[in-house]
Protein backbone atom coordinates (compact mmCIF):
# COMPACT_ATOMS: atom_id res chain seq x y z
CA UNK A 1 0.00 0.00 0.00
CA UNK A 2 1.48 3.59 -1.19
CA UNK A 3 1.69 6.27 2.31
CA UNK A 4 -1.20 7.90 3.10
CA UNK A 5 -2.39 11.19 1.89
CA UNK A 6 -2.64 14.28 2.65
CA UNK A 7 -6.38 16.43 3.49
CA UNK A 8 -7.31 20.31 3.87
CA UNK A 9 -9.74 21.79 4.45
CA UNK A 10 -9.62 25.53 3.43
CA UNK A 11 -11.76 27.66 4.99
CA UNK A 12 -14.74 25.57 3.81
CA UNK A 13 -18.88 25.84 4.27
CA UNK A 14 -20.67 22.81 4.25
CA UNK A 15 -24.30 22.46 4.07
CA UNK A 16 -27.49 20.89 3.15
CA UNK A 17 -29.86 23.67 3.57
CA UNK A 18 -29.29 27.63 3.69
CA UNK A 19 -28.09 27.87 6.88
CA UNK A 20 -24.45 26.25 7.12
CA UNK A 21 -23.37 23.03 9.56
CA UNK A 22 -20.03 23.76 8.74
CA UNK A 23 -18.33 27.41 8.22
CA UNK A 24 -14.77 28.91 7.73
CA UNK A 25 -13.36 25.64 8.81
CA UNK A 26 -9.58 25.02 8.08
CA UNK A 27 -8.16 21.54 9.46
CA UNK A 28 -4.91 20.24 7.47
CA UNK A 29 -5.17 16.38 8.12
CA UNK A 30 -1.30 14.92 8.08
CA UNK A 31 -0.19 11.96 5.74
CA UNK A 32 0.06 8.65 7.23
CA UNK A 33 -1.99 9.83 10.48
CA UNK A 34 -5.50 8.74 12.54
CA UNK A 35 -7.02 12.02 13.33
CA UNK A 36 -10.22 12.30 15.24
CA UNK A 37 -12.96 14.31 15.01
CA UNK A 38 -14.97 14.89 18.04
CA UNK A 39 -17.61 17.18 18.87
CA UNK A 40 -21.37 17.18 20.19
CA UNK A 41 -24.29 16.19 17.94
CA UNK A 42 -24.90 18.24 15.21
CA UNK A 43 -21.72 20.17 15.02
CA UNK A 44 -20.94 18.65 11.54
CA UNK A 45 -18.41 15.15 12.12
CA UNK A 46 -20.23 13.31 9.73
CA UNK A 47 -20.63 16.40 6.98
CA UNK A 48 -16.83 17.09 7.13
CA UNK A 49 -16.61 13.22 6.61
CA UNK A 50 -18.72 13.37 3.36
CA UNK A 51 -17.06 16.68 1.77
CA UNK A 52 -13.26 14.65 2.71
CA UNK A 53 -15.14 11.54 0.53
CA UNK A 54 -16.30 13.71 -2.08
CA UNK A 55 -19.77 12.89 -1.35
CA UNK A 56 -20.60 16.75 -0.63
CA UNK A 57 -18.92 19.73 -2.48
CA UNK A 58 -18.40 22.78 0.04
CA UNK A 59 -20.71 26.33 -0.43
CA UNK A 60 -17.16 27.62 0.31
CA UNK A 61 -13.98 27.62 0.08
CA UNK A 62 -12.02 23.97 -1.21
CA UNK A 63 -11.54 20.44 -0.01
CA UNK A 64 -7.94 18.80 -1.51
CA UNK A 65 -6.55 15.49 -1.47
CA UNK A 66 -2.36 15.64 -1.77
CA UNK A 67 -2.89 19.13 -2.89
CA UNK A 68 -5.91 18.83 -5.62
CA UNK A 69 -9.12 19.92 -5.40
CA UNK A 70 -11.90 17.30 -4.49
CA UNK A 71 -14.52 17.07 -6.47
CA UNK A 72 -15.76 13.56 -6.81
CA UNK A 73 -15.05 10.69 -5.06
CA UNK A 74 -12.18 8.56 -6.15
CA UNK A 75 -10.40 4.77 -5.28
CA UNK A 76 -7.88 6.69 -3.00
CA UNK A 77 -10.36 7.77 -0.65
CA UNK A 78 -12.46 5.00 1.26
CA UNK A 79 -15.67 5.07 3.49
CA UNK A 80 -16.51 3.07 6.50
CA UNK A 81 -20.08 3.74 7.51
CA UNK A 82 -21.51 3.28 11.34
CA UNK A 83 -23.92 0.62 9.62
CA UNK A 84 -21.75 -2.10 7.94
CA UNK A 85 -23.28 -1.30 4.17
CA UNK A 86 -22.23 -4.83 3.39
CA UNK A 87 -23.84 -6.54 0.32
CA UNK A 88 -26.22 -8.92 2.16
CA UNK A 89 -26.28 -11.33 -0.75
CA UNK A 90 -22.65 -11.31 -0.98
CA UNK A 91 -20.25 -13.70 1.16
CA UNK A 92 -17.94 -12.37 3.58
CA UNK A 93 -15.12 -13.45 0.87
CA UNK A 94 -16.84 -12.21 -1.72
CA UNK A 95 -17.63 -8.73 -0.49
CA UNK A 96 -13.84 -7.98 -0.24
CA UNK A 97 -13.26 -9.53 -3.65
CA UNK A 98 -15.71 -6.61 -4.93
CA UNK A 99 -13.15 -4.02 -3.02
CA UNK A 100 -10.06 -6.11 -4.87
CA UNK A 101 -12.23 -6.14 -7.85
CA UNK A 102 -12.82 -2.82 -8.21
CA UNK A 103 -9.16 -1.91 -6.91
CA UNK A 104 -7.85 -3.81 -10.34
CA UNK A 105 -6.55 -7.09 -9.08
CA UNK A 106 -6.61 -9.61 -11.48
CA UNK A 107 -8.95 -12.65 -10.85
CA UNK A 108 -6.32 -15.11 -10.05
CA UNK A 109 -4.82 -13.46 -7.55
CA UNK A 110 -8.56 -12.26 -5.82
CA UNK A 111 -8.94 -15.34 -3.79
CA UNK A 112 -5.76 -15.28 -2.44
CA UNK A 113 -5.90 -11.90 -1.52
CA UNK A 114 -9.12 -12.04 0.13
CA UNK A 115 -8.62 -15.02 1.99
CA UNK A 116 -5.11 -12.97 3.67
CA UNK A 117 -8.18 -9.97 4.46
CA UNK A 118 -10.26 -12.27 6.10
CA UNK A 119 -7.52 -13.96 8.58
CA UNK A 120 -5.84 -10.44 9.08
CA UNK A 121 -9.39 -9.66 10.72
CA UNK A 122 -9.23 -12.81 12.71
CA UNK A 123 -12.61 -14.10 10.42
CA UNK A 124 -10.69 -17.35 9.75
CA UNK A 125 -13.19 -20.12 8.58
CA UNK A 126 -16.18 -16.85 7.88
CA UNK A 127 -15.00 -16.79 4.51
CA UNK A 128 -18.48 -18.49 3.05
CA UNK A 129 -20.71 -16.80 5.11
CA UNK A 130 -23.37 -14.17 4.58
CA UNK A 131 -23.60 -10.88 6.57
CA UNK A 132 -26.95 -11.78 8.34
CA UNK A 133 -24.99 -14.59 9.99
CA UNK A 134 -22.58 -12.48 11.39
CA UNK A 135 -22.19 -10.68 14.83
CA UNK A 136 -22.10 -6.71 14.78
CA UNK A 137 -18.68 -7.09 15.76
CA UNK A 138 -17.83 -9.57 13.07
CA UNK A 139 -19.50 -7.33 10.29
CA UNK A 140 -17.66 -4.59 11.13
CA UNK A 141 -14.55 -6.23 10.53
CA UNK A 142 -15.64 -7.25 7.04
CA UNK A 143 -15.92 -3.62 6.54
CA UNK A 144 -12.86 -2.78 7.99
CA UNK A 145 -11.29 -5.34 5.79
CA UNK A 146 -13.14 -4.41 2.57
CA UNK A 147 -12.37 -0.64 3.21
CA UNK A 148 -8.61 -1.32 3.28
CA UNK A 149 -8.25 -3.79 0.75
CA UNK A 150 -8.98 -1.28 -1.70
CA UNK A 151 -5.54 0.19 -0.86
CA UNK A 152 -7.19 3.61 -0.04
CA UNK A 153 -4.59 6.17 0.74
CA UNK A 154 -7.58 7.86 3.37
CA UNK A 155 -10.20 6.16 4.82
CA UNK A 156 -13.21 8.26 6.40
CA UNK A 157 -14.47 5.98 9.64
CA UNK A 158 -17.96 7.35 10.61
CA UNK A 159 -18.25 6.05 14.16
CA UNK A 160 -17.86 2.69 13.36
CA UNK A 161 -17.88 1.29 16.37
CA UNK A 162 -20.55 3.30 17.88
CA UNK A 163 -22.88 0.32 17.83
CA UNK A 164 -21.17 -2.21 19.61
CA UNK A 165 -20.58 -3.13 23.11
CA UNK A 166 -17.78 -1.70 25.03
CA UNK A 167 -15.55 -5.12 25.17
CA UNK A 168 -16.36 -5.79 20.97
CA UNK A 169 -15.85 -1.89 20.88
CA UNK A 170 -12.35 -2.18 22.79
CA UNK A 171 -11.38 -4.98 20.20
CA UNK A 172 -12.10 -3.28 17.22
CA UNK A 173 -10.14 -0.34 18.29
CA UNK A 174 -6.58 -2.73 18.85
CA UNK A 175 -7.66 -4.26 15.44
CA UNK A 176 -7.68 -1.09 13.63
CA UNK A 177 -4.45 -0.12 14.76
CA UNK A 178 -2.87 -3.44 14.27
CA UNK A 179 -4.42 -3.04 10.82
CA UNK A 180 -3.57 0.60 10.08
CA UNK A 181 0.43 -0.34 10.86
CA UNK A 182 0.68 -3.32 8.46
CA UNK A 183 -1.32 -1.31 5.87
CA UNK A 184 -0.11 2.53 6.21
CA UNK A 185 -2.91 5.03 5.31
CA UNK A 186 -4.42 8.49 6.43
CA UNK A 187 -7.53 8.04 9.21
CA UNK A 188 -10.14 10.61 9.68
CA UNK A 189 -11.87 8.87 12.59
CA UNK A 190 -15.73 10.45 13.75
CA UNK A 191 -16.59 9.45 17.31
CA UNK A 192 -18.23 10.73 20.29
CA UNK A 193 -16.48 9.29 22.59
CA UNK A 194 -13.32 10.78 23.92
CA UNK A 195 -11.82 7.95 25.58
CA UNK A 196 -11.75 6.47 21.94
CA UNK A 197 -10.68 9.69 20.54
CA UNK A 198 -7.52 9.34 22.57
CA UNK A 199 -6.89 5.82 22.31
CA UNK A 200 -7.17 5.95 18.97
CA UNK A 201 -5.96 9.28 17.43
CA UNK A 202 -2.90 10.79 16.21
CA UNK A 203 -4.55 14.31 17.04
CA UNK A 204 -8.25 15.03 18.27
CA UNK A 205 -10.03 17.93 16.87
CA UNK A 206 -12.53 19.27 18.30
CA UNK A 207 -15.66 20.70 16.45
CA UNK A 208 -18.06 23.99 17.48
CA UNK A 209 -21.51 23.72 17.20
CA UNK A 210 -23.49 24.43 13.74
CA UNK A 211 -21.51 27.35 11.94
CA UNK A 212 -18.76 27.29 14.69
CA UNK A 213 -15.13 26.99 13.94
CA UNK A 214 -12.69 24.14 14.79
CA UNK A 215 -12.41 24.66 18.35
CA UNK A 216 -9.14 22.81 19.66
CA UNK A 217 -6.62 20.13 17.89
CA UNK A 218 -4.55 18.46 20.46
CA UNK A 219 -1.79 16.37 19.70
CA UNK A 220 -1.77 12.78 21.92
CA UNK A 221 1.62 11.26 22.87
CA UNK A 222 2.51 8.12 21.65
CA UNK A 223 2.91 4.93 22.25
CA UNK A 224 -0.11 4.43 22.66
CA UNK A 225 -0.72 3.16 26.13
CA UNK A 226 -4.53 2.10 25.79
CA UNK A 227 -5.14 4.30 28.90
CA UNK A 228 -6.64 7.78 28.83
CA UNK A 229 -4.13 10.53 30.12
CA UNK A 230 -6.47 12.40 32.29
CA UNK A 231 -4.80 15.58 31.39
CA UNK A 232 -5.58 15.27 27.75
CA UNK A 233 -9.33 14.16 28.55
CA UNK A 234 -9.70 17.25 30.72
CA UNK A 235 -9.03 19.34 27.93
CA UNK A 236 -11.03 17.65 25.24
CA UNK A 237 -14.13 18.31 27.90
CA UNK A 238 -13.37 21.15 28.47
CA UNK A 239 -13.06 22.17 24.67
CA UNK A 240 -16.72 20.29 24.59
CA UNK A 241 -18.12 22.29 26.80
CA UNK A 242 -17.56 25.52 25.27
CA UNK A 243 -18.75 24.49 21.80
Amino acid sequence: MTAGMSLTLDRVRLSYTDIPVIDELNLAVRPGEILVLTGPSGCGKSTVLRALAGLLAPDHGRVLADGAVVRTTARDRGVVFQDNALLPWRTVRSNIDLALRLRGVPRAGRRAQADRWIAEVGLTGFGDYLPNSLSGGMRQRVQLARGLAGAPRAVMMDEPFGALDSATRAAMQALLITTWRSHPTTVVFVTHDVDEALALGDRVAVLGRAGAPLRALIDVPRPRSGRAEPGLRAEILAALDNS
